[in-house]
């Protein structure tokens, strides 16, 4: 499966953005997705993860109650709604897939999209 992140740019401490990642190739309903980010010198962080239906989420805590993250099988696609962003938010954010729930490790997941970028200013 290909995933193609969107939705990055700058924003003003307190705003919101909403990232999308599409996803093209083998069916996107049989995949659980996550969001991850990395800032350079730091490994890739997770963000969050949605089931393969959608009914269930799980959320690191630096972003729970802020962001939250949807899907939408019938346009193959993930969301991530930010909301209340912070200057620590700033990062590379990528989309992945995985064949297994609840993972919080890059290496539960076997595909990536590229990054798109979010700047927080203070």
């Amino acid at each position: 499966v290909q995933l193609q992140a969107s939705g990055g740019g700058l924003v003003q401490a307190g705003g919101s953005l909403r990232l999308s990642c599409a996803a093209s190739g083998r069916a996107f309903s049989t995949y659980v997705m996550g969001w991850f980010r990395q800032v350079p010198g730091k490994e890739r962080e997770f963000v969050a993860t949605v089931n393969w239906a959608g009914g269930s989420t799980y959320y690191a805590d630096s972003v729970k109650g802020r962001f939250t993250i949807s899907r939408d099988n019938a346009k193959n696609t993930v969301y991530l709604q930010m909301n209340s962003l912070i200057p620590e938010d700033t990062a590379v954010y990528y989309c992945a897939a995985s064949a297994f729930a609840r993972k919080v490790n890059t290496e539960g997941y076997v595909y990536w999209g590229r990054g798109t970028l979010v700047t927080v200013s203070s």
